[in-house]
Order: C-alpha cells, then sequence, then structure tokens
C-alpha cells in the first residue's frame, strides 16, 4: 500500500483508510463482532495503517469494536477519532445522532479519557472535533488541543465538516494536521472554498463518503428503495423523486470504469486520489472483496486528459436534493 502525508507536521498513513461507522451504525445489517473484528485485522494485513472511528458511532460500540481488534496491531496503525458531543446530558435519535454539542476543554477531556480506554491505548494519533460547537470559541479548541498534544495524549488534531474560515482561525492556534468532510464525484462543494485553503496551510484532507454512500459503487438504480433502519431513506439525495436523477453521476462513473476496465468504486476512489497528493479517501465496507477492489484503486491512473474530461461532465450533472436531513445539516459548518 502506497503512503501520503496528512499535515505539515508529517502524519504518514496509507493512502487509503479504513471508514469503520458502518460497522455498528446507520447501514445494517451488521456483522457478528468475530466477523467484524476479523475484517478490521484482514485490512491491516492487507496494508490499510489508517482506521476512522468517533465516541459518536454506536455510540461508544464502534471504538469499543476497534480496540479489540486492533490491539495486536497498535504499533503499525493511525487511530482517528473524534470529540465534539455531551452524551452525559444528550440523547440520541433514531440515526444514533448524538443531539447536544459540546467542545468545551472538560468535555474534550472526559470524552478523550473514554476513548483512551475504549481503543485500549495510550494516545489518539488524530483527534478530530465531530461538529464546530458554536458555543465554544474554535480558538479555546484549539488551545486545548495544544495541551493534549504537549500531554503526548494526542499526536495530532484535525476538524470534521468545519468551514474554511474555522480552519484558518484554528490553525492559527494550533497547527491542524487534516480536515475531514464528505467529498466525492457526487458532493464537490469543498472545491470551492476548503481545499484551496488546506493546500495554502498544508493541511491533509479525509473525505468521507468517497463513494457517495454506495451510490459510485455501482449499488443502486433509479428504482432503489431503503428500509427505515437505513440511513439512506431519510436522505433527500436518496428520495426517489431525487434518485430518477441522481443515478446519472453513478452511470457516468460506470462508463468510465468500462473504458478503463475496472470496477466504478476503484474510478470514484481513484479519482479522489488524483486530485491532491494529500487527499486520503476513507471508505468503508463489511465485506472482504469490497476491501481488496477498493485498495486496487491506488493502482488506477488518469491523465491529464481524462481528469479534465470527467470535470466537465461532472459539471453538467445537477445533483437533486441535500445530503443529510435538514436537522443534520445544520449542524455542518461548510
Amino acid at each position: 500500500m502506497k503512503k501520503r502525508i496528512l499535515g505539515s507536521n508529517g502524519l504518514e498513513v496509507s493512502s487509503l483508510g479504513y471508514g469503520c461507522m458502518g460497522l455498528t451504525q446507520s447501514y445494517p445489517p451488521f456483522l457478528p463482532k468475530n466477523e467484524s473484528i476479523a475484517l478490521l485485522q484482514q485490512a491491516v494485513e492487507e496494508g490499510i495503517t489508517f482506521f476512522d472511528t468517533a465516541e459518536a458511532y454506536g455510540p461508544f460500540s464502534n471504538e469499543e469494536l476497534l480496540g479489540e481488534a486492533l490491539q495486536p496491531y497498535r504499533e503499525r496503525i493511525i487511530i482517528a477519532t473524534k470529540f465534539g458531543f455531551d452524551f452525559r446530558n444528550g440523547r440520541n435519535d433514531a440515526h444514533n445522532r448524538p443531539v447536544m454539542l459540546s467542545s468545551r476543554p472538560g468535555s474534550i477531556r472526559n470524552a478523550l479519557e473514554d476513548s483512551l480506554r475504549r481503543l485500549r491505548t495510550d494516545h489518539i494519533d488524530l483527534y478530530y472535533q465531530h461538529r464546530v460547537d458554536p458555543n465554544t470559541p474554535i480558538e479555546e479548541v484549539a488551545s486545548t488541543m495544544s495541551d493534549l498534544i504537549k500531554e503526548g495524549k494526542i499526536l495530532h488534531w484535525g476538524l470534521s465538516e468545519a468551514s474554511a474560515a474555522t480552519v484558518r482561525r484554528a490553525h492559527a492556534v494550533c497547527p491542524v494536521s487534516a480536515v475531514q468532510s464528505e467529498y466525492s464525484m457526487w458532493y464537490r462543494k469543498p472545491e470551492k472554498e476548503l481545499l484551496p485553503v488546506l493546500e495554502e496551510l498544508g493541511i491533509g484532507f479525509v473525505p468521507f463518503s468517497p463513494l457517495g454512500k454506495g451510490m459510485l459503487a455501482g449499488r443502486f438504480n433509479k428504482k432503489s428503495t431503503f428500509p427505515s433502519d437505513d440511513f439512506r431513506s431519510a436522505i433527500p439525495r436518496f428520495n426517489p423523486e431525487n434518485l430518477q436523477y441522481n443515478v446519472a453521476v453513478a452511470e457516468l462513473v460506470q462508463d468510465i470504469a468500462e473504458r478503463k476496465n475496472t470496477s466504478p468504486a476503484r474510478v470514484a476512489l481513484a479519482w479522489l486520489l488524483a486530485q491532491k497528493p494529500w487527499i486520503v479517501p476513507i471508505p468503508g465496507t463489511k465485506n472482504v472483496e469490497r476491501l481488496k477492489e477498493n485498495i486496487g484503486a491506488s493502482n488506477i491512473v488518469f491523465t491529464k486528459e481524462e481528469l479534465e474530461n470527467i470535470k466537465t461532465q461532472l459539471n453538467h450533472i445537477k445533483i437533486i436534493g441535500e445530503r443529510y436531513p435538514q436537522e443534520q445539516e445544520a449542524l455542518t459548518g461548510l
């Protein structure tokens, strides 16, 4: 597996990471615990060193799963997890979304100690603020991160779903190693403001949902439906009236895959890798064959002309509907 560097402080990770959320929430059915553990360990053996989790995934069960599965490999891997919610006073809704934001210094420290215990480690390699807390200045959060780095509790820190302006303010206090946001061939908003700022400041970018929640992997068509316990059932982009138009991007990816004699998933991931050398996508999967398929994306190469042609075609496809339900979209800083 090829490596990439996130941030100017030299955080080296595999060129593709593994997004672990789907092992415990949002996309049932879930694997039995022993199968999830085997899959995570297989990912390490295949060369993935970068694993993304969060206290909110479950909540808590995702970190516990990773802690058990990856403890034997701890020295070989990079663990990223996230803080930003107060579970002691909040609650979760039907889609396991915490509803109370908190990034006060005390909340961060409590969350960190709990994550360290669940992950069976004495440090977090990359610690993200999961969502920007409007009630806590980002400078105060960054100062807390600086203290935790000095204490050796975390090695690097980052932001998730933060605006370019917020990233600037945070980075001025304590250098940010990575920003995580949704980015794919069917959600390209980060290109407008966020990516130029990250390039200017020397900050890495970690796209989640790089396969468009399965859309770009060729899994769905205009007639696809989703059970009520599947997160996609609440996402406007997957509503039947919108999906009939949005499948156009999946059809484009399929056409490209056929021309390059590869799979749609590899095309979508390789396209992200081709955008910048400091971009590290984190696809998730519950299938070993899909895992190996995703890893193969690192060997797909696009010419400059191919990338320009793809950009032109994407610009002519209008994606209809928001990427989150309204109440969750309001929590993002983009």
